[in-house]
């Protein structure tokens, strides 16, 4: 017999060996195993993924670790693929146990998701890529993508991953971080995410609070769009934060400039000012001068004759003509009087009834005086 044969007698299909490429040609390896007989390594088990060339995988002089896959007559059939495969199984279950988070990368975009290499074939479906829907995946060929193992069926060779698993857990740690940091009174700045016929939402950086359309402005809002749009980048401050149910409450509002800012260079003592009447009750009537800025007439100033009830001169809705007694801003009161007015104007009147008065009683005297001249 002769020393080829025994050596090929010693060598059983299932072996690991070691050897050194000596050899790159189209479709196989040569493989120096340390026998006389080059191992032969097909281009189909260099990789559990598609192989267009020996040269992608490997190079001239390398050392790799092989499994016998078949003796045939003076030939050693290995395996490189086997191998990996081996040693991938092994790795992923534990990932998978441990629901470990680790890298790969995009070799083959095919229809429904990605293929990757995680030393065995592996899958993402294209509902597992992101957390939205994504129309062509062509830009993420050769790109590394973070995944979790999502399903592991060793024996019907199934690696199911998911990207989104880490988009999801990378949002859930940044909406905690956010949640955790807000405390009531904060000023922060956010951008208006989603319009509401109540509010609106605004992305503080991973997590979002309602603005209730309340506190969108001093003013009263009718619509959420008037004051707002989606894209809008806006200071809120934070009202309160409710950790268990993720909710945060937000104004608006309360950055902006209050309406009695420099209410008394607006308003000015003894001017004469129009504004219109929003509540009556038993001592007197508001009356709103500015957007949010109401001033008090109070019931002895609403007429020049005595009166019950502020109803039996005014009305809601009604506009009047107020005189501006005093202004404080500080205490956000504005007293006012409508009954100053009806004085001035009665006096004003009677003015000018005597001066005439005084005229025509003048001009009668005059024409008198003409007269009696004629009999003279």
């Amino acid at each position: 017999m002769s020393e080829e044969s025994k050596d090929l007698q010693t060598m059983e299909v299932g072996t690991t060996v070691t050897g050194t490429v000596v050899k790159l040609e189209d479709k196989q390896v040569l493989v120096d195993i340390g026998y006389k007989t080059e191992g032969i390594l097909p281009i189909g088990e260099l990789s559990s993924l598609h192989v267009e060339a020996t040269t992608d995988v490997l190079t001239e002089g390398d050392t790799v670790t092989l499994k016998v896959k078949k003796i045939d007559d003076d030939e050693i059939i290995l395996s490189k693929r086997a191998i990996d495969s081996e040693t991938a199984w092994e790795e992923l279950e534990q990932k998978y146990n441990s629901g470990e988070a680790f890298d790969t990368t995009v070799k083959e975009v095919v229809k429904g998701g990605l293929v990757v290499d995680v030393g065995v074939r592996g899958f993402i479906p294209a509902s597992l890529v992101e957390t939205y829907y994504v129309e062509d995946f062509s830009d993420y060929l050769n790109k590394t993508l973070k995944v979790k193992i999502a399903d592991l069926d060793r024996s019907q060779n199934r690696v199911i991953l998911s990207h989104r698993a880490i988009v999801e857990d990378e949002e859930k740690n940044r909406k905690n971080d956010v949640l955790q940091s807000l405390e009531p009174g904060q000023v922060i700045e956010g951008t208006v995410q989603r319009i509401t016929n109540f509010g609106a939402f605004v992305d503080l950086g991973g997590v979002d609070g309602l603005v209730h359309i309340s506190q969108l402005a001093h003013e009263h809002v009718e619509k959420t769009s008037d004051v707002v749009s989606e894209g809008d980048k806006i200071k809120v401050e934070v009202l309160s934060v409710d950790l268990d149910n993720e909710r945060i409450s937000l104004s608006h509002k309360n950055t902006l400039p209050g309406p009695w800012a420099n209410v008394e260079e607006q308003v000015k003592v003894g001017s004469t000012i129009e504004g219109t009447v929003k509540r009556l009750v038993s001592f007197g009537a508001f009356v709103e001068l500015l957007p949010g800025v109401e001033g008090l007439v109070h019931i002895s100033q609403i007429a020049n004759r005595h009166i019950g009830t502020p109803q039996e001169v005014l009305e809601i809705g009604q506009t009047v003509q107020v005189k501006v007694l005093d202004v404080s801003e500080q205490d956000q009161r504005i007293s006012l009087s409508i009954k100053e007015l009806e004085e001035e104007q009665e006096a004003k009147e009677y003015k000018q009834y005597e001066k005439d008065d005084d005229q025509s009683g003048f001009q009668l005297g005059d024409f008198i005086g003409d007269k009696l001249d004629k009999y003279k």
